[in-house]
């Protein structure tokens, strides 16, 4: 017995790689629970449990029922699922990073790199024309910016894989919105399958 403390929360893998959308409880979920199913009061199955968080005690997430729907089908048949990308790596625009490079907007995401006949590469999106150091980081600039996909706002790196994760399919063609040299261009991409080379 437990309650459901939140919905459509982002969980962080020890890999650094998320979850989107989980369901946080405090049911009891243990070690070696992961797998089996978090049922509402009348006995449905609403989640499929899937972490604890080690230091909260109590606190366990699970994957929505929907999701797993989503997910299954095609792990039956292909043995993985296939997860959407534009095919680009890039920067988190934080208030900071636009004041010191003097971009025009203070969120979104800073083209850094394209995975050569990617989706984004494939569809004129252009990656980083230079190479500055930044506080001792090596910082890849020049490239466009990437502010909205399908007319949704994308603020940073994980907004912009969460939409892509739990809205968007392989082989889906999304409309990418993005500023180049001042103007704002909208450009459709079609979603090919991570990860890449």
């Amino acid at each position: 017995m437990g309650v459901v403390s939140a919905l459509g929360r982002p969980l962080q893998r020890d890999n650094g790689d998320f979850i989107f959308n989980v369901i946080q409880t405090d049911a009891a979920i243990n070690p070696g629970n992961s797998g089996g199913p978090l049922l509402n009061s009348r006995g449905i199955v609403i989640g499929v449990n899937t972490a604890i968080r080690d230091n909260a005690e109590g606190i366990g997430f699970a994957v929505p029922v929907n999701t797993i729907k989503r997910i299954v089908p095609a792990l039956i048949a292909e043995g993985s699922y296939p997860h959407p990308s534009l095919g680009l790596l890039g920067y988190s625009i934080s208030a900071e990073l636009a004041r010191t490079l003097q971009l025009p907007v203070e969120n979104g995401i800073l083209v850094a790199q394209l995975y050569r006949n990617g989706p984004a590469f494939n569809a004129g999106i252009q990656g980083a024309s230079k190479e500055i150091i930044l506080n001792n980081r090596r910082i890849l600039i020049g490239g466009d910016i990437l502010t909205a996909v399908d007319s949704n706002p994308i603020n940073d790196w994980n907004s912009l894989l969460q939409y892509l994760e739990l809205k968007t399919s392989v082989g889906d063609t999304v409309l990418v919105k993005i500023m180049r040299a001042g103007q704002i261009l909208e450009i459709p991409v079609t979603l090919a399958a991570e990860p890449m080379e």
